[in-house]
């Protein structure tokens, strides 16, 4: 493809909607925005690629179709990405379970810079239950996709990472590890192949704020809110993270602030989490639930109200076969610049 043509068919895809093809492959556009304090937020063209490990896509990466993402759970709409676990087909529910990448009209991963800045996402979890976990994060992959198996290609969806070492070792910030009854962010730095698995997050639940969040509570999953996580710097250290929401146009604060985390000489601390983040890291998007825990260490005992064995695969999947997360309007940049509230 010639790189005239190349660009008409980009501005031909943003006129009317469609996804657009880098190479072969169709990536569903979902729209976010960099902001700063002086000029505001200024809207990027990127998209979503699937992890190259998606089961119930026929599509080889970098080839993937439109029908692919659907068969794995995944569209989009405006400035919404939209997630299910389950698919519906002719011979019953297949267990998608989508992970994707934000993809750059370059064909590179996108590097979120946030040392000092901060990002906001609207967020739905009302048809998250007990067990299920919409998970909003960043990796520390590298921008061309290279480091994993497989060889390296971002717009194919590989070289994925994280501090649980799937693919292999690297920075993870979850930003976000929710359903519509808890909710968790958890630093997790990493020094070489040493990384801080278990991490160490803030769950409002745990910390005593049992009213906090879900259906009804301060923050009511069961309607839309605004995540802010705010990654305040000191001298060009990390110093603290913190969390603030906004729902109904009101902001919510107490949603939690974390200044320590871990041995800086064994897994880098809060130290080397910031400088994954003043790096650039990759946002990557899921959902999922865990056949081996039932996600207690998320929503059960003292980290949340779920009763034990409610969040088990199986229950979830009879039970609430449609469970589905919404990920929009997804801005990063100077602290105080994403939202209005």
């Amino acid at each position: 493809m010639s790189f005239k043509l190349h660009l008409f068919n980009f501005a031909l895809s943003l006129l009317v909607g469609l996804p657009v093809a880098h190479a072969a492959e169709e990536y569903p556009p979902l729209p976010t925005w960099k902001c700063t304090t002086s000029g505001g937020c200024v809207q990027q063209n990127t998209f979503v690629v699937l992890d190259q490990d998606s089961k119930f896509a026929r599509g080889a990466p970098g080839s993937r179709t439109v029908a692919d993402y659907a068969a794995m759970g995944v569209s989009t709409s405006g400035n919404a990405l939209t997630m299910y676990h389950y698919v519906k087909t002719s011979s019953g529910l297949n267990n998608a379970t989508p992970r994707l990448y934000l993809l750059g009209a370059d064909g590179k991963y996108v590097l979120m810079n946030l040392l000092n800045q901060e990002l906001s996402v609207d967020v739905d979890t009302s048809t998250l239950p007990c067990g299920e976990n919409g998970a909003f994060y960043l990796s520390e992959m590298a921008a061309d996709g290279s480091g994993g198996s497989g060889g390296s290609g971002a717009g194919s969806g590989k070289g994925y990472c994280d501090a649980q070492c799937q693919g292999f070792c690297c920075n993870e910030m979850d930003i976000l590890e929710s359903n519509s009854m808890a909710t968790a962010m958890t630093p997790h730095p990493c020094k070489g192949n040493t990384c801080d698995k278990g991490g160490c997050g803030y769950n409002p639940y745990a910390s005593g704020q049992r009213n906090y969040w879900g259906p009804g509570k301060i923050v009511d999953t069961s309607k839309p809110f605004t995540v802010i996580t705010q990654f305040a710097a000191n001298g060009g250290r990390l110093a603290q993270i913190t969390r603030k929401y906004i729902q109904n146009g009101r902001q919510i604060g107490n949603g939690g602030t974390i200044s320590t985390c871990g041995n800086e000489g064994t897994t880098g601390g809060m130290t080397g989490m910031g400088q994954a983040l003043g790096r650039g890291m990759v946002l990557a998007m899921s959902i999922w639930n865990d056949a081996a825990q039932n996600m207690v260490w998320l929503d059960s005992g003292n980290n949340g109200p779920c009763a034990s064995g409610q969040g088990s695969p199986s229950n979830i999947q009879s039970q609430h076969p449609d469970t589905h997360v919404v990920f929009s309007n997804i801005r990063w940049g100077d602290i105080g610049s994403t939202t209005k509230a």
